[in-house]
C-alpha cells in the first residue's frame, strides 16, 4: 500500500496520472493534473507566501521578506504522515461507541485505559495503547454539569491523522475517548448548495465531488452550550484529491460528550459547515464556541470560524515563485438549531483602512482587506454578541511584524431559515505580534517559525478566554519574540472586545522559550485569569543571527536551526506550566504541571501540535490540557522512542505576582498553589 501511494504521488508530481473520482449521476469529477496545495506544501513543493518589506537596519534600508499565514502545522503533519511516514489505514465506517448506562443514557466514571502510562499525578486523556501520536489539544466544560469536561486532540492511532474526542464525567479524574463519527461522509460539494429544506449554501465553489470518504482530519475544537449539548469540530481532507471540508457535530446533553451524531452521507447537509473539491480552495484551522448563557438572546447558538486558503491563476505569481496564492481570510458560520444546519459561510475578517494593508498584493482583494489571516478563535458573550480574534499579516510596508486583530459581531437570524448572519464590525487591533528575531527551522518545507530546543514548528496564533459570566471582560494571549525569546503576551478588553489594550508579558521567568499559550477566566468574580503554556530550554546562540536563521535579521543564505548542525537543536528538555493572576497585573505566578520531557523523535519529529488548551470550570479549578513525550515506546519498530500522549490535571489556579528570574525547566514559583 505504501508503494502504491508513493507511486500515485510520484505520478501526480510528474503529470503522468490523472487523479479523480466519480461524482453523482452522470457528472464526472474534473481530472487532477497535480497534487493539491496541501500535499505540495507537505512535500516542500509549495512554501508559505511572503512579501518584500523595506525596513531600517543598522542605519541603512534593507529588504526583508515577511511570511504570510500558511497552512496549520496539524494539517501539514497529518498530510505528511499520510504520504511519507505513517501506516495506511483500511477504510471503514466506524460504529458508535457503546454508551455506559448511568441512568440517562450517558457514561459513568472509570473509563481509564492503559493506566500505567499515567505519571506525575497527571491524568492521561487519550485511552489508546497504540504508541501513536496524540497532540494539539482543546478542552472546555459543560455549563449544565461542571464536572463534565469535553476535550479533543489530533490523533494518529489508526494511521491517517483524525480528530480524537475525549470526555470526563468526574471533573477530569477519569477519561474516555473515541474517534470522530464522520467516516461515512463522502465529498460532494455539488450537493451542498441551497435546497427547499435548507436554503444555506454550504460550499464556496460547488465543484463536482470525489464521492470518496475523507482520508484525514485535523484541528479539533470543543464547545458546550447553555442546554448542556456538546459540540466537536474538525477540518477534513483527502490526500489524493482537492477535497476539503469542515464539520461540527453535536453530543446530546444526556451523552455528556461520550457520543456524537454521525455526519451523514450526501445528499444530507446535517452537521456539515462547508466542503469543496477544487485546487482553488482549502479549508483549515477551525475553532468553535457556543452561547452558554441562559439569559442570552442567542442561548444555544454555535459558531465556527476557520481560514479559507484561496488560489487562482488570476492572482498571479508572488515574488517568491509560489503560484496563484490569492488570500487566506477568516470565514464564519453559525447554527441556531444545535448544529443540524449551518449558515452560508461568510468572510468576517473584514476591511480596516489604516490597520490592514497589502490587501491587493496578490490581486486577491481590496487595498484595506485584512485577508492574510490564520488561527482564529471566538467567544460568545453574555449579551448574545460574539468576539473573534485572529493572527493577521496585513501590516504596513515598513513593518516586518504581524498583528493580532479582533472583530466584534452581532449574530442574528435563523440557520434553518437561511437568515443567520454574523454582522461583524470593522476589525480592531488586539495587540502586536513581534516576529523579528524568531528562529527558523526547515522541516522539509522551507524555513518555518520553530522552537529550536524541541525542534518543533510553532506559531503566534492568539487564544481568547471562554467564560466571562460576571462582566464583559475578555482576555487574549499569544506568543511573540519582543523580548528576544518566545514569551506569552496578554491583552485585555473591558467592553466585550470592542477595544483592547496590551497587558504585558505573562511569564515572569526568562532564558526559556514560552509557547502555545491557552487561557481562560474563572467563573468567580475578580478577573481571575489563567494562562497555560509550554517551556523549552533555549539552544546556545539562539538569538544570534550568526548561529542560525532568525526572521528579519539573518541573510537569505543562513542555515536554519538543524539537529546536528547547531548545538542543542532537537535535544533540549521541556515542561508545561499553569500561570494565574488578576487582570493585567503581569507577570503571573505559575506552577509546573508536567515532568520534564524530551523532544518528539522518529516519525513524530518536528510536531507537537499547533496549540494547547485550558478551561476553568468552577471557582479556581483549572484544567489545562497538553501533550508530552514522557512515555517511552518499548516497540522501536513503531517508529518512535518517546510517544506523544495527552495529559490534563485538576489544579488550583495560581494567584499572585510572579517575580522575574532566570528560568529553568522543572523549576516553578514556590508560592504557586498546590494541585487539587
Amino acid at each position: 500500500m505504501k508503494r502504491y501511494l508513493f507511486a500515485l504521488l510520484l505520478a501526480a508530481l510528474t503529470g503522468s496520472l490523472l487523479f479523480g473520482g466519480i461524482a453523482s449521476g452522470s457528472k464526472q469529477a474534473r481530472p487532477i493534473h497535480r497534487p493539491s496545495a496541501i500535499v505540495q506544501a507537505a512535500l516542500g513543493k509549495l512554501h508559505a507566501p511572503s512579501i518584500p518589506i523595506r525596513v531600517r537596519r543598522h542605519g541603512r534600508n534593507v529588504v526583508v521578506r515577511r511570511k504570510l499565514p500558511f497552512f496549520s502545522a496539524g494539517t501539514l503533519a497529518a498530510t505528511y504522515g499520510a504520504i511519507e511516514g505513517d501506516e495506511i489505514r483500511e477504510e471503514e465506517a466506524d460504529s458508535s461507541p457503546e454508551i455506559l448506562n448511568s441512568g440517562h443514557g450517558g457514561p459513568g466514571p472509570g473509563t481509564l485505559g492503559c493506566s500505567r502510562r499515567d505519571s506525575h499525578g497527571n491524568a492521561r486523556v487519550n485511552q489508546d495503547c497504540s504508541y501513536r501520536r496524540q497532540a494539539e489539544e482543546d478542552i472546555t466544560y459543560n455549563p449544565a454539569n461542571r464536572n463534565n469536561l469535553i476535550g479533543g486532540q489530533n490523533d494518529s492511532r489508526v494511521g491517517f491523522n483524525q480528530c480524537g474526542i475525549d470526555w470526563s464525567t468526574d471533573n477530569g479524574a477519569h477519561w474516555g475517548d473515541m474517534l470522530p463519527p464522520f467516516r461515512q461522509r463522502l465529498n460532494a460539494p455539488e450537493l451542498m448548495g441551497p435546497t427547499a429544506s435548507n436554503p444555506n449554501n454550504n460550499t464556496i465553489n460547488g465543484d463536482p465531488g470525489t464521492f470518496h470518504t475523507y482520508d484525514a482530519g485535523s484541528d479539533p475544537a470543543n464547545a458546550a452550550d447553555a442546554l448542556g449539548r456538546a459540540y466537536f469540530s474538525c477540518v477534513i481532507f483527502d490526500v489524493n484529491s482537492f477535497a476539503s471540508g469542515l464539520y461540527v457535530t453535536q453530543s446530546p446533553a444526556a451523552a455528556r460528550g461520550s457520543f456524537y451524531y454521525n455526519v451523514p452521507a450526501p445528499a444530507s447537509k446535517q452537521f456539515m459547515v462547508v466542503e469543496d473539491n477544487t485546487v482553488e480552495i482549502f479549508h483549515d484551522k477551525n475553532m468553535i464556541s457556543a452561547d452558554r448563557y441562559h439569559s442570552s438572546p442567542n442561548a444555544g447558538n454555535v459558531y465556527v470560524t476557520w481560514t479559507v486558503f484561496r488560489f487562482n491563476a488570476s492572482c498571479g505569481a508572488p515574488p517568491n515563485g509560489d503560484e496563484n496564492f490569492c488570500e487566506s481570510p477568516i470565514f464564519g458560520s453559525m447554527s441556531t438549531d444545535g448544529g443540524l444546519t449551518w449558515s452560508t459561510p461568510e468572510k468576517i475578517s473584514g476591511n480596516a483602512p489604516g490597520l490592514c494593508f497589502f490587501g491587493d498584493f496578490f490581486q486577491g482583494g481590496a487595498p484595506n482587506d485584512c485577508n492574510f489571516d490564520q488561527g482564529s478563535y471566538s467567544v460568545a458573550l453574555p449579551n448574545g454578541d460574539l468576539q473573534v480574534i485572529f493572527n493577521n499579516g496585513n501590516t504596513a510596508a515598513g513593518n516586518p511584524n504581524a498583528q493580532q486583530l479582533g472583530v466584534h459581531c452581532h449574530p442574528t437570524g435563523s440557520s434553518p431559515a437561511g437568515t443567520a448572519h454574523f454582522n461583524c464590525l470593522t476589525p480592531t487591533k488586539v495587540g502586536d505580534d513581534v516576529v523579528v528575531g524568531e528562529p527558523l527551522c526547515d522541516f522539509g518545507r522551507g524555513p518555518e517559525e520553530c522552537i529550536p530546543g524541541a525542534y518543533i514548528r510553532t506559531n503566534d496564533y492568539p487564544r481568547i478566554t471562554k467564560d466571562n459570566t460576571q462582566n464583559n471582560h475578555v482576555y487574549a494571549v499569544w506568543q511573540d519574540y519582543r523580548n528576544g525569546e518566545f514569551d506569552t503576551q496578554i491583552s485585555q478588553s473591558t467592553d466585550g472586545g470592542m477595544t483592547w489594550h496590551e497587558g504585558g508579558t505573562v511569564n515572569p521567568d526568562t532564558g526559556l522559550d514560552h509557547y502555545f499559550p491557552a487561557t481562560d477566566q474563572s467563573p468567580s468574580r475578580g478577573d481571575r485569569v489563567g494562562a497555560s503554556y509550554y517551556r523549552t530550554e533555549r539552544v546556545p546562540g539562539e538569538g544570534d543571527p550568526n548561529v542560525g536563521c532568525l526572521f528579519g535579521l539573518s541573510p537569505p543564505d543562513c542555515s536554519p536551526f538543524t539537529p546536528g548542525v547547531q548545538p542543542g537543536v532537537g535535544s533540549e528538555d521541556s515542561d508545561y506550566v499553569l500561570a494565574g493572576g488578576r487582570g493585567t497585573h503581569t507577570p503571573y505566578d505559575f506552577r509546573v504541571l508536567s515532568p520534564t520531557f524530551p523532544p518528539p523523535d522518529g516519525i513524530q519529529t518536528g510536531f507537537n501540535g499547533d496549540y494547547s488548551g485550558l478551561t476553568i470550570n468552577k471557582g479556581q479549578d483549572a484544567h489545562p490540557i497538553w501533550s508530552d513525550t514522557r512515555n517511552t515506546n518499548p516497540f522501536p519498530q513503531n517508529g518512535v522512542a518517546h510517544d506523544e500522549d495527552v495529559f490534563t490535571d485538576n489544579v488550583g489556579l495560581p494567584n499572585g505576582h510572579g517575580h522575574h528570574a532566570q528560568g529553568k525547566i522543572g523549576r516553578h514559583s514556590k508560592s504557586a498553589r498546590s494541585r487539587r
